[in-house]
């Protein structure tokens, strides 16, 4: 049975394709019907709606916390400590996916406060991890 952390890795990997997969799905729903050029999209997804330079931003801040919060995983796995990354891997996929799903749906001053709370659950673990993998 594969550890919390080699789920939670897997699925921090699933959550940002299934982020890249979505926006592209709509993008090619806008290209199909004409309303922008398949060479027109910027990747911020400027000059398209609202929601959709919040699902670019969604994807992008997976794509970017990837190498920190994935890599830590990764050290734990392949140097056999997963035991120190298990407890709060749970924890950590639980603050990506708030985060996530906040920028989604709102940009107000209350979900901007929200998202960064998540996003600040996900920084504390990380260094609680980083230190306790340097001090083995």
């Amino acid at each position: 049975m594969p550890t919390a952390s080699a789920a939670v890795l897997t699925a921090l990997i699933a959550w940002a394709l299934l982020l890249l997969v979505w926006m592209e799905v709509l993008r090619s729903r806008l290209v199909l019907a004409g309303t922008v050029a398949a060479n027109a999209f910027a990747p911020d997804n400027a000059g398209l709606s609202p929601f959709m330079q919040r699902l670019a931003r969604a994807q992008a801040n997976c794509i970017e916390g990837l190498p920190i919060f994935g890599g830590l995983l990764v050290v734990a796995l392949v140097t056999e400590r997963a035991g120190l990354t298990d407890p709060l891997a749970p924890w950590l996929l639980g603050a990506r996916l708030a985060q996530s799903l906040i920028h989604l749906a709102s940009t107000s001053v209350v979900a901007v406060n929200l998202r960064f709370l998540a996003f600040a659950v996900q920084l504390v673990i990380a260094l609680c991890w980083a230190w306790m993998l340097l001090a083995i």
